[in-house]
Formats: C-alpha cells, structure tokens, sequence
C-alpha cells in the first residue's frame, strides 16, 4: 500500500471497495451531480455550434467537417476561430441523427454519460498518479492506492466547475479532449505492462498513446498536452529521476552523471524522442490546417492581450491565473462568461489585487520546492505529477504562447481540476499524519463531497436555460456588458421588449463600443417606431464596425421607413458587398424596389434570395404577389409552383399561388390549394375571405356565403369582406325573389 493511502487509513477507516463497487460509486455520485441537466435546452454557446451549424445537417457532406472549424465556418475564412474539433462536431451530427432532429435531451444525456465515463476513468489514473505503477506477473495493474484514488476521484467527479462543461452541449468538446487524454496515459502505462528488465518497454502503446493524444486533440486543442504529462511521468516514475540530484550535480560538473548513464541504458531518451517527434508532427499539421494563421480576436475578448504595455500584459495575465485558481478552491462564483469589463484591468502596482498573484505564487514556489527538494521519492513524485497534471493542460489557455479569445473560461479547468484534487488529496493525507483528530478531517472532507455535489446540482439548474444562466451570471459579473446584453436579448424572445430596452441600454453604457447591442436595441426601437433614435444607434454602430452587415441592413430597413430611399440603397448595397450571401438583406432591398415601382430590380433582388436561400418564404410570397398585381398570371403561377416544391408545406404560399389560380379561372385547383392552406392555419381570417369570393365567382354560393361569415367572425373589421358579403346577400336575395 502506497504511503499517502496509509495516512488516508487513519480518516477513512472503511474497508477497501473492491474495484467494481468503487468505479461504480464514482460514477453514480457523477450522475446525480449533473442528472438535472438532462433536459435542458441549447443554451449560450450552443445555438452557434449545434442549431446553426450546417455541419450536423445530413444534406452537409461528411468531408466538409474536416474543412470547417468548431461554429461550422471554413478554416480558410479570415472570420473563423480557428478551433479545429471534427470528431466532437461528427458527435454532435450523430445526435441530431439519432434523435431525428434538434431535440437537446439527448445531446445533455451524452455529456453527462460522457463525464461519467471520466469520472470513473480518473480513479485508474489517480491509482497510477498517487500509486505508482506495478504490475503482475500476469501483466496486471496493480492499485496500490485504492482510498486516495477514490477520494481524488470522488473530488473530480463532484467538482462545481465542471458544470460549464457537462451541462452546456458545447462542453462536449472539452469532455471528448479529456477521454482521449486520459485513454492516451492509460495506454502510455501499458507500455511498460510486460516489462521483465526495468526501462523496457513496448514501441507499439507508445506510439497508439501518441495517436489517442492526437485524437484528443481533435476533439479539443489541449489534448495534445496529454504528451507533456506522459513525458513526466516517464521520467519521474519509470525512469525514476531525481531532477534535483541531477541538476546539482550537472552545476558542480559531476563527471559520472550515473543519470545520463540511465538515461542511455533505459530506452528513455528514445520515447522521449518519441513523443517529442509525435506531438511535433501533430502540431505541425495543425497549424498547416489552420491555413490562415491565428484567429483574430477583439479587445472586449481579452483585453489584458491589448496592453501597450508588457508589465501591465503580465501581471494581469498572472491575475487571471490566481482567478482561476480560486475557481477551483472555492467553486462558488461561477458565471457563463468572464469578458467584457467582468474582470477590470489592473493598471498600477497599487492595486490591491496584485496580492492574488503574489499569493499564487508563494503557493506555486513551495509546492515546487518541496516536490523537487523532499528526501521522500513518494512524495516528490506526487507533488511533481499534481503539479505537471494542474498546469500542463492549462498551458494552451494561458496567453503565454498565443493570444486566447477570453479572460477565464471555466471548461478550460476540466483537466487541469484533476491536478488540483490529487493535491488537495495529498493535503488531506499529510494532514491526518500530523494531527489526532482524525474525525474531524474524516468530516471536512464529507462536508466538502456533499457542499461540491449541492453546488453541481444548484449550477445544472440554472444551465437548463438561459433566462436562469444568464440572470445567475447578474450577480457575479454586473460590469459584464455580455452578460446585460444576453439578459436584454432573452427577454427580446420571449416578447418583453420594454424590459429588454433596459438591459441593451446598460450593456452599451458599460462597453459604448458594443455594436451587437446597438444592433439589437436599434432593431427594438425600429419596432417601436422610434426611429430617429435607432438610426442613431444604427449609424454609430456601422461607425465603429464598418463591416457589421446585419447593422448596415437594420439601418437600411429604418431609413427606408423614414422615406430616405437613396440612402436605404446604400446601406442594403454595403451590406451585401460586406456580406455577399445575405439573403435576408436581398429580400429587404427587393421591398425597397418595390416601393419604388422599380419591378423589375424588386424581383431581381428577390430571386437573389431565394437563391442564397430556397426556403425563403417571404422573398418567394413578394414575387408572387408583385407578378398577380402587374396582370402577369402566367409567371406568378409558374413562381408559386417553383416556390410549393420548394416549400410544400408553407401555406403562406399556397394562399398565393391560389389567389392567382382563381383568377386563372382553374377553379378546382384553387379551391384545393385554398382548403390545404385553411387545413394548416384555420384561424386565418384572409384565408377564409378569399375562398369565398372564389366560391362567389365560381357560382358555390352557399359555401361562399358560409367561408364568408366564418372569416367576418374571425375578423369583424375586414371592410373588403363586408363589402363582399353584402353584395352576396343581395344576390342571394334577389334569386329568392324570382324563385318565388
């Protein structure tokens, strides 16, 4: 048994569980963490990645996901993230497959069975990590650590920071990454399975653990850093270096360097040479992959990278990490997005917050001197692995080797938590040896298992949708202007326009840079009729983004309504020239040409857009209906039945192509077109209308007479229908007359 479980014994007294029982209790406590998330809807991040993202169509071919980046843009696009993750994106097409749609029930099952698998995973990693690794004659793992890797991984598995993770569908990526990761050093330890001399090993798991790290990867960028970790341990474990002894002795220029010697005999510098190679070349793919460099990223995504100034640049870098830090020691504060003035630059060394990462620090530099300088190996090599699992795969999300698009994200935490819950585990043991209150540690560490799972429970709540998520976010980061803006635009949705205003005019007072939220607001008091103010909203916004093409329209569609035509021209024309497959933009300006009496333009436009996008309902309406007022039947019924194959079960459209069957005289065929329409929306009192004076026309007086009083009960106010009726009676009046 390894020292640290002996000093676990004293404060979890309780049998051993066979491995079984305890990868089953690990993975049932992670269920009922994040069970409530189950049926949440897509939240935040995931209408761009899931809803929106054409690559988990079935019409999307296969290949076109290894072209694309993670929201479903081409790599090569100056616009993309450049976040490469095709095997989490075909995870998500497999969903909307099975599941026959966008139906988010299975998606959040597949995160939480997917954070399971992990959780239970973590307990052979942190069997090896605070173990050590030894094997049978058989060639099987031995766990000579059961009760710490248990409670490391019962730490992991309740931690509320993963919430982000397994309760947002997008998490999916960081999940994927962290299984292949972990597959990765598992498959690395079985490269010295069958061992008989100390430093063999076998070529073939070394290379499959560089493949898994390589998958990782393309499941979330990270993962590759799985290579880092395998190298240390290789060298603290199998090759069993003293880094310290053999640093000293490289200083005073020790002739015998019995190190090197191992080093050679061992096989070890050729795995390291190996893995070097390996995550060389997968690098290096990735980066050709990328094609255009590095995305770009604004100042409101991380604005510490801005800074004119390095000093200012590193200590509010370092800030960041003790942010991070604190997440994972008290998970309390967690919010779904930490951008735009959530976290206020630290400007001067007078800053009180400077003590955060000096603090950090002081913490880091003990730990690394006595994993370095402890006499105990046991101890050096936990403190060493904790260490290296706590930074290694934060490495990516740290500034330090290229610019990030955020200030702290949450889900970045998921791998590097299992560094932190091997050190709190160690703590745990160092302290039940140095102290006689056993039972009160043996509480401490109940108390934090059952306050980490109330937490996870509490979190998944408000992550099953995003009125909770984001009004949860309220309190944590009220200077976030994102945070007033989701708020503002979820209230939007759900038709509250004037509790909406509010949060828009907030979010632009705290960033008057922020041109979504001018777009946004401007679009509310466009509907609203105040549109003075929305053109000047509008207007700052295309000023401070000259490329925002959904705030060149708006503007467009407002100066249109203000009777500015020449100027709507060229704000629809700069759209489209900023965005060249706008469709909405081209039915827009096709209602501008309309106004105009420019016909010809008005139907040129609207077939642009139905181009772009064929299921255009309105742009194909517009068409037909300029084509039945211009007298020209023939086109406009050869458009309406273009547009019904299209779109066979619209009935806005079948309303149309049978008004103009009706005055084609093809009675029959407008009457059925004018049935299918009223089957698919009965309460619309038009529909009715119209079927009555078609029926009037044709000579079906008494069903004219009844399509013409269901429509007047539907819509008392309709003049045209009176008008319509009233002649119908007199006719039917007068027939009677003569009748009798």
């Amino acid at each position: 048994m390894a020292e640290l479980d002996a000093d676990l014994d004293h404060i979890l007294p309780s049998p051993v569980l066979p491995p079984f029982w305890a990868k089953l209790v690990v993975g049932c406590v992670s269920l009922v963490c994040f069970a409530r998330s189950y049926d949440g809807d897509f939240v935040f991040d995931d209408s761009e990645a899931i809803v929106n993202n054409k690559d988990l169509r079935a019409e999307t071919p296969l290949g076109d996901l290894w072209h694309h980046d993670f929201w479903g843009s081409r790599l090569s696009s100056n616009t993309s993230h450049k976040s490469y993750r095709p095997l989490t994106v075909l995870t998500f097409r497999i969903n909307y497959y099975l599941s026959g749609g966008f139906h988010p029930m299975s998606f959040h099952v597949t995160n939480i069975l997917l954070h399971g698998g992990i959780s239970v995973l973590m307990l052979d990693v942190f069997s090896v990590l605070l173990g050590g690794l030894q094997y049978t004659s058989r060639g099987r793992r031995l766990n000579l650590a059961p009760r710490s890797s248990l409670l490391a991984a019962l730490l992991f598995a309740t931690h509320p920071v993963h919430t982000e993770c397994v309760a947002g569908v997008v998490g999916r990526a960081d999940l994927l990454g962290a299984l292949f990761f972990l597959l990765s050093f598992l498959g690395y330890c079985k490269a010295f399975r069958e061992s008989n001399k100390e430093g063999t090993h076998s070529t073939f798991w070394v290379l499959l653990s560089i493949l898994l790290g390589a998958v990782a990867m393309l499941c979330k960028e990270q993962g590759i850093t799985v290579l880092g970790l395998n190298a240390i341990f290789d060298i603290l474990v199998i090759g069993k270096l003293n880094v310290l002894e053999m640093v000293q002795k490289v200083l005073h220029k020790d002739k015998s360097l019995e190190n090197i010697r191992m080093l050679r005999n061992g096989g070890l510098l050729f795995r390291m040479t190996l893995l070097a190679l390996g995550g060389a070349g997968v690098l290096y793919v990735r980066w050709k992959i990328m094609g255009t460099g590095p995305p770009a990223f604004t100042e409101v995504d991380n604005p510490a990278s801005f800074a004119d100034s390095v000093l200012v640049r590193a200590i509010n870098y370092n800030y960041y990490y003790s942010l991070n830090a604190w997440l994972l020691l008290c998970p309390w504060w967690l919010c779904f997005d930490w951008s735009m003035g959530c976290i206020p630059l630290i400007k001067s060394a007078g800053d009180w917050r400077v003590t955060a990462p000096a603090a950090l620090w002081l913490c880091l530099i003990g730990l690394i001197c006595r994993a370095l300088c402890s006499a105990d190996r046991h101890r050096r090599r936990i403190l060493t692995l904790s260490l290296g699992f706590l930074i290694i795969p934060f490495l990516p999300a740290s500034n330090l080797f290229f610019r990030v698009g955020f200030v702290i994200a949450e889900r970045v935490l998921y791998l590097p938590s299992a560094g932190y819950c091997m050190l709190l585990t160690f703590g745990f043991g160092a302290l039940s040896k140095h102290t006689k209150k056993k039972k009160w540690i043996a509480a401490v560490i109940l108390g934090i298992l059952f306050i980490n799972v109330l937490r996870c429970v509490i979190r998944s709540g408000e992550w099953r949708n995003e009125e909770q998520l984001f009004r949860s976010a309220l309190s944590v980061c009220p200077l976030n202007a994102k945070v007033h803006y989701n708020v503002g635009k979820n209230l939007a949705d759900r038709g509250n326009q004037t509790a909406a205003i509010r949060y828009y005019r907030e979010a632009v007072r705290l960033n008057p840079k922020y041109v979504h939220a001018m777009n946004n607001l401007g679009n509310i008091l466009k509907e609203r009729n105040e549109l003075r103010e929305a053109e000047e909203l509008l207007s700052l916004a295309v000023q401070i983004q000259p490329d925002f093409a959904a705030a060149w329209m708006n503007l467009g569609i407002v100066q249109n309504s203000l009777k500015r035509f020449e100027a709507a021209e060229q704000s629809y024309r700069t759209a489209i020239k900023h965005r060249r497959k706008y469709p909405d933009c081209y039915y827009n300006l096709g209602r501008l040409y309309a106004d105009l009496n420019r016909h010809v333009d008005a139907l040129n436009a609207w077939r642009n857009a139905t181009v772009l996008k064929p299921e255009h309902s309105l742009a194909w309406n517009n068409m037909i209906i300029l084509l039945d007022n211009t007298g020209n039947l023939a086109q406009a019924e050869a458009v309406g039945r273009e547009a019904l194959e299209l779109i066979p079960n619209d009935h806005s459209l079948m309303f149309s192509l049978a008004n103009v069957l009706g005055k084609s005289q093809k009675y029959k065929e407008s009457e059925a077109l004018f049935l299918k329409a009223i089957k698919a929306h009965p309460n619309a009192a038009s529909y009715h209308g119209n079927l009555a004076v078609l029926y009037h026309r044709w000579g079906h007086l008494d069903l004219a007479k009844k399509h013409y009083e269901i429509s007047l009960q539907l819509d008392p106010t309709a003049s045209g229908t009176k008008e319509n009726y009233g002649l119908l009676r007199r006719k039917l009046e007068q027939m009677q007359k003569k009748d009798v």
